[in-house]
């Protein structure tokens, strides 16, 4: 490893969260030390191209810098160089890319949900966040909900059904949904984040619409029941040994904490340490950290709670296993309120990201010895 450690931020994507993306990567790019990194850019169109830019020596002006317009100077790589034309720096041969670490930024589909994950371990280089497993559990919001359920973690009352289902006995699921959750509920597609595709159903109408929209992003549905609850949130951040951030709160500007809410008005408030007694602080600090555990994962992610207003119960909505670095992001905030800036937060995710992949080079991968 050279003076400075090569961090690759690849970031974009084919998803429904690729503006999102763009909007974390400007983030966390006006962020770096860059006199302790060299940062080289990886833009995945909508389409799935793959553009690389030159090492930045600052950070870039505007979200349009991110795009690396095609036709530029190193742009438009196929995959394959994350397979022949990248090596870890002490390994780079002539006519390869010195990377140390790839950062990926990517949000929703192709991107947290395991599949680039695969792709940087078939290439065996180090990157921040949570491996294939964790991503992929992460992702699924049914999958999820599952693995919670084993691990004893209070949940809200869902159905869930994929497109062949629902087209073959819609009535069914309706009927379903109207006897065990009632309204109003919350339809999502089973595989998206930042609200994208969310909608509230106060009827049926309502429900079927609802469930039409969200077929368009994931090829299965989740139907959640509505509880009066607050939003509270916790940012976890290690490996093996997790720690958790104080609690911190979202008080939506919208009905819901959509992606209006979220990305655009930047009207919602966020109360951070939550206010809480210090029990419940305590309670959910350690739910977050055994949501975390139970799906194995690693580097970071923040874990979203309900807590219902009327006798105080919490239950766990979902563990983000790539969350935001916006200027409106609860992540780095929290983490800030603990006592970690964002400098030093996106120091300590490089370093467990290339602890992780030490630990793995210590695997027997080869046949099992006498």
């Amino acid at each position: 490893m050279g003076t400075k450690v090569n961090v690759a931020l690849v970031y974009g994507g084919k998803s429904g969260e690729h503006e999102v993306s763009l909007q974390t990567a400007f983030a966390v790019m006006g962020e770096f030390d860059y006199d302790k990194y060299a940062i080289t850019p990886f833009y995945i169109t909508k389409q799935g191209e793959w553009r690389v830019g030159g090492k930045l020596g600052s950070k870039p002006q505007n979200v349009e810098e991110l795009r690396l317009a095609a036709g530029a100077s190193g742009a438009g790589f196929p995959l394959a160089p994350l397979f022949a034309g990248l090596a870890p720096s002490g390994a780079a041969a002539a006519g390869t890319m010195a990377i140390d670490v790839i950062f990926p930024l990517l949000h929703g589909t192709f991107g947290e949900d395991g599949t680039i994950q695969g792709l940087f371990e078939m290439a065996n280089l180090p990157y921040v966040g949570a491996g294939v497993l964790a991503s992929a559990v992460g992702m699924d919001k049914v999958t999820m909900k599952k693995v919670f359920a084993q691990e004893g973690l209070p949940q809200c009352v869902f159905r869930y059904f994929n497109r062949t289902q629902w087209e073959k006995d819609a009535a069914f699921f309706v009927m379903e949904c109207e006897v065990a959750l009632g309204y109003p509920c919350f339809v999502k597609p089973a595989n998206l984040g930042s609200s994208v595709g969310i909608s509230k159903a106060r009827n049926r109408e309502e429900l079927m619409a609802a469930v039409d929209y969200a077929f368009k992003y994931d090829r299965k549905v989740i139907v959640e029941e509505f509880v009066d609850a607050r939003e509270i949130e916790v940012a976890v951040l290690g490996n093996d040994e997790p720690k958790a951030s104080v609690p911190g709160e979202v008080i939506a500007s919208n009905e819901f904490y959509d992606y209006k809410a979220k990305y655009v008005d930047g009207k919602s408030v966020m109360q951070i340490p939550a206010e809480l007694s210090e029990e419940i602080a305590e309670t959910v600090r350690d739910m977050a950290i055994r949501a975390f555990l139970s799906i194995d994962g690693s580097g970071l992610s923040r874990v979203d709670f309900f807590m219902r207003k009327s006798d105080g119960q919490l239950f766990i909505n979902e563990v983000n296993t790539l969350p935001g670095f916006t200027p409106f992001s609860m992540y780095p905030l929290m983490w800030k309120e603990t006592g970690m800036p964002y400098r030093d937060l996106l120091d300590k995710l490089i370093e467990l990201a290339l602890r992780r992949h030490g630990e793995k080079q210590k695997i027997n991968f080869g046949a099992s010895e006498a």
